[in-house]
């Protein structure tokens, strides 16, 4: 199953909920951290291509500095794909693989309409929020400026898009709570029935 959602709309929290319920959750944001940890041949590779400047102080990747080179720069953004993409689809394998016989296994994909991969996916569950309140989480919870959100939330795939992939939608416009029985709702009926 895929689970995806735009930057903002609470795709995170619909994970960990799953998790709760018992799937396997497969975070690929976590994996492309894991595909260019310090002294990884993915690491390497990035530093080629981009040079020793996406590096910290630390050795480790400088995300905001690698950040500002592939935003807005198709090529960039594409070469970087290109580094980390298979690193993750080899790791992913390897742990659904690894998950008991008939657990759920949930793979959380950011960028899943983006990449185009919602028909490798039996199920696709996507959760919207409203761009307004999308744009206050990303100030809020994760210091963007409201003009950075915005990019943010404009560089990728449309709501109009996600709805046309999504076979299950949840919306996440109020409380947790109300989000936590969404997600209850959609285990009880369509991953567990």
């Amino acid at each position: 199953m895929g689970l995806t959602g735009g930057i903002g709309s609470g795709k995170s929290a619909v994970a960990a909920r799953l998790a709760e319920l018992g799937a396997v959750v497969i975070d690929s944001d976590r994996l492309a951290r894991e595909a260019v940890a310090p002294g990884t041949d993915g690491l390497a590779e990035v530093v080629a291509r981009f040079g020793p400047q996406v590096l910290g102080p630390d050795g480790a990747l400088d995300r905001p500095a690698l950040g500002k080179l592939v935003f807005g720069d198709e090529q960039a953004r594409r070469d970087l794909e290109a580094i980390i993409h298979p690193r993750v689809r080899a790791r992913t394998a390897e742990l659904a693989a690894a998950a008991p016989p008939g657990t759920v296994v949930v793979n959380d994909v950011p960028l899943l309409i983006e990449a185009g991969l919602a028909g490798q996916y039996e199920l696709v569950i996507v959760v919207f929020a409203d761009e307004a309140t999308r744009v206050a989480r990303l100030v809020r919870d994760r210091g963007m400026t409201e003009a950075e959100a915005r990019a943010r939330i404009a560089a990728q795939a449309t709501d109009e898009q996600r709805r046309a992939a999504a076979d299950v939608a949840i919306v996440n416009d109020g409380t947790l709570a109300d989000l936590r029985a969404a997600v209850d709702e959609v285990w009880q009926t369509r991953l567990h029935p």
